[in-house]
């Protein structure tokens, strides 16, 4: 027997040798160990068809072991099941569908997790993992054992070795020429053309570096594809992408999908053996939190590397639950079970209200204290025990919950607050960590990375107890969590007016509050503390700010937007939710000149009213238009950016977007529901050009008056809390007469009088 030390690669079924494992061992070797895992799923139903059952698997090739057993359903208690275990991992999910297809009636459990769950559930070993590994001299492990857990906060680091290789042009654009190489030691092209050279060239670089990740941008969805198809054509079979050349690469078609209101493309897939292929455009929230934060989502869930990295934080909040159920002894159901309790429509409208909302002070206020909750609905489903098996369920220990009135039971701590707690633990410790250092100290931006993973799985936690397809799912544990963050908010509202600060506005988890003389840090911190200790959930001080203005809305004045704002923290942070700057249809151009309005207004001293700044803003906006019309802005920077909602034949009235996406079906170019399409609003009959047309658009033929109009529309967002109506911006914005006034502290311009840092109309 021979000990090795080293990081868990990739783990996967094969058809001869079971189960095996990459090792990247300390020395760095990368080797390829197997390990005997049979797999279990269970089966419940009448014993007649249990029989049956029984009597069929028995007739089947595949290797299987037979047992009765009782096991725990999380909502049904104790049940009778046939346990079905398959001795080789790889044949399983065969014979499962082979099952199913004929036993359509019966009920199964534990049939269809993913590998490395399982495997996570019975070695505690993940992904990335630093363990130590018993083999013989045939690479057959006898014992594995864990030296980290996932939950610690610094876990050590493999050496891995990283290829990068990404095009000179977007594809879906224009043709690309070259590639661009990284190994991490030198940057250097190759030509796309001949094929042949190509492949040697990339082959040739990865047997040299021998990469455990290979990072790409549109690697999924074009060079990998391409690559492979060029080496079946070419009869190349030595081109293998694989580091266990004796697999295929995996392959998972394009799809569109339907999901919280929105609809979501993704794009087509091309998985490795031995290591990672991650595709930077094709990975879900890579642009959030990077490799570091794939890394750490693949540690905490248990999920391949490659599987993370293009999953939703909604498919990680799944592989947690499934995994502390498989560690629990609970039954996982292959299907969701849970229907929605019975409800009056009284009931309905009573139950299901969601987060508390308040109406925002319109306008602008200065020195206004922001506070949330430390990821509230988290925390809730924590602190109160809320999960499927508990909301609803007496006993001597149950509480009410507000508002509804049904209980929960306390006499157990649910699954769903078992799998979270260790994770706000984590990303608490991570968050504390990085208080203590600088933003220049090199651990930094690894650590946000991976404090923004934990924060993505915490935040869509709340959203799956209502998924409808959830396996632990129910929806009355989903409002439960919303009652108790409804009556959390109100105390800490009444908390707040006890101790003499005026409510500005709350929304969810957050309250912004002002109290005269309150502008540091320290002097919150009571009202911090008595926040926590009234409702039991940590609270804290997201910033102070030197000014900040809330929005209405669009169609009506008078009427509140609840999420429209934008601010100043003492900092000099900016900080927007709502307007044109955060939307993802927004052009670059109009998004940054807002940004700069914003920015020139964050500079004006305290001691001047903010209103002295609207000539240097109008000014602004004036030389912007005209460079518009003169065509000195960048075409790149004018591209609209809108998402296709449906296919283009079941638009009844065509979008810019759905327009654009017709043009590029004209030219072969198809794009799916769910993709975003790139375009330039011109003049014309179509009144849009898309952007990945072969034909370039002409400066001369775009529609700077759509263009002007969408930027004044955004410019008066940041101009309405100073009393300019969008109107009268652009009338002085237009005006060729106009020109600047010398600047006074009394003023008129725009029919306006500017006292202070408040705007009052004229009596005209």
């Amino acid at each position: 027997m021979v000990e090795v030390r080293g990081w868990l690669l990739d783990l996967y079924a094969d058809e001869a040798d079971g189960l095996v494992l990459w090792l990247l061992a300390e020395d760095g070797r990368r080797l390829r160990l197997t390990q005997p895992f049979p797999l279990t799923f269970y089966v419940h139903g009448p014993f007649p068809r249990l029989r049956a059952l029984w009597q069929f698997l028995q007739q089947q090739p595949v290797g299987v072991q037979l047992a009765r057993m009782i096991r725990e359903d999380l909502f049904a208690g104790p049940l009778e099941v046939l346990a079905v275990t398959v001795t080789n991992p790889a044949l399983q999910p065969r014979l499962f569908r082979r099952v199913t297809r004929c036993f359509p009636d019966l009920t199964y459990y534990d049939a269809d997790l993913p590998l490395g769950l399982r495997y996570a559930a019975v070695f505690d070993v993940f992904p990335l993992c630093h363990c130590q590994v018993e083999k013989d001299e045939n690479g057959h492990i006898q014992h594995i054992t864990p030296l980290e857990s996932r939950w610690d906060v610094t876990p050590s680091q493999p050496p891995l070795r990283l290829l990068t290789i990404e095009p000179d042009e977007d594809p879906s654009h224009r043709e690309p020429t070259f590639l661009w190489v990284d190994d991490g030691r030198s940057r250097r092209q190759v030509s796309l053309q001949p094929h042949h050279l190509l492949l040697a060239s990339l082959h040739a670089t990865i047997r040299r570096v021998d990469p455990d990740v290979i990072l790409t941008r549109f690697g999924d969805t074009w060079l990998l594809p391409l690559l492979l198809k060029t080496a079946q054509e070419l009869g190349a079979a030595w081109f293998n992408l694989n580091r266990d050349e004796g697999k295929p690469v995996i392959h998972r078609q394009e799809n569109s999908y339907f999901t919280y209101g929105q609809v979501v493309y993704r794009g087509q897939q091309v998985h490795l053996y031995g290591r990672y292929h991650i595709d930077q455009c094709n990975a879900m929230m890579y642009g959030e939190y990077g490799l570091h934060g794939a890394f750490e989502q693949a540690r905490v869930t248990g999920l391949p590397v490659q599987e993370i990295a293009r999953k939703s934080p909604g498919s990680g909040v799944t592989a947690l639950q499934m995994q502390e159920a498989l560690r629990r002894g609970i039954l996982v159901p292959y299907q969701k079970q849970q229907a929605e309790g019975f409800k009056t429509a009284a009931q309905l409208i009573h139950a299901d209200r969601g987060g508390l909302v308040y109406q925002p002070t319109l306008g602008l206020h200065e020195d206004v204290v922001e506070i949330d909750f430390v990821s509230m609905y988290p925390s809730i489903m924590v602190r109160f025990n809320v999960s499927p098996e508990t909301v609803g369920i007496e006993s001597e220990t149950s509480e009410r919950i507000p508002e509804l009135d049904i209980p929960v039971d306390l006499s157990r701590a649910g699954l769903v607050p078992r799998t979270l707690r260790p994770l706000l633990v984590k990303r608490i410790a991570i968050k504390e960590q990085l208080a203590g250092l600088t933003a220049l100290d090199c651990r930094t931006p690894a650590l946000k990375a991976r404090a923004a993973a934990l924060k993505w799985l915490l935040v869509v936690c709340f959203g799956y107890l209502g998924y409808k397809n959830a396996r632990f799912g129910r929806i009355e544990s989903h409002e439960a969590v919303t009652a108790y963050g409804r009556d959390c908010l109100l105390q800490a509202k009444e908390t707040a007016e006890d101790l003499g600060y005026e409510v500005l506005h709350m929304y969810v988890d957050g309250l912004w509050v002002k109290k005269q003389g309150v502008q540091h840090k320290e002097q919150v911190r009571t009202l911090l503390d008595e926040i926590t200790l009234r409702t039991g959930l940590p609270i804290a001080l997201e910033g102070i700010y030197k000014w900040v203005a809330f929005l209405p809305s669009r169609l009506d004045a008078r009427v509140p937007v609840a999420n429209r704002y934008f601010g100043v923290f003492q900092n000099g942070e900016i900080k927007t939710r709502g307007i044109e700057t955060r939307r993802h249809d927004t052009s670059p151009w109009i998004a940054q000149v807002q940004l700069a309005m914003i920015q020139r207004l964050a500079k004006v001293p305290k001691d001047q009213p903010l209103a002295s700044a609207v000539p240097d803003l109008v000014a602004l906006l004036r030389k912007q238009i005209d460079d518009l019309r003169n065509g000195r802005i960048p075409l790149p920077h004018l591209l609209i950016s809108q998402r296709l909602s449906r296919e283009i034949g079941a638009y009844r009235v065509p979008s810019p977007a759905c327009r654009a996406a017709t043009q590029l079906e004209a030219v072969g170019k198809s794009r799916r529901p769910g993709q975003r399409i790139r375009f330039w609003y011109v003049q014309g009959e179509a009144g849009v050009h898309a952007w990945d047309l072969p034909v370039a658009v002409e400066t001369a033929v775009l529609d700077t008056d759509r263009y002007t109009t969408l930027l004044l529309r955004a410019a008066s967002a940041v101009l309405q809390p100073l009393g300019i109506a969008e109107a009268e911006l652009r009338q002085v914005a237009q005006s060729e007469a106009w020109q600047l006034p010398l600047w006074m502290d009394h003023s008129t311009v725009f029919g306006f009088a500017f006292e202070g840092r408040s705007a009052y109309p004229l009596n005209l």
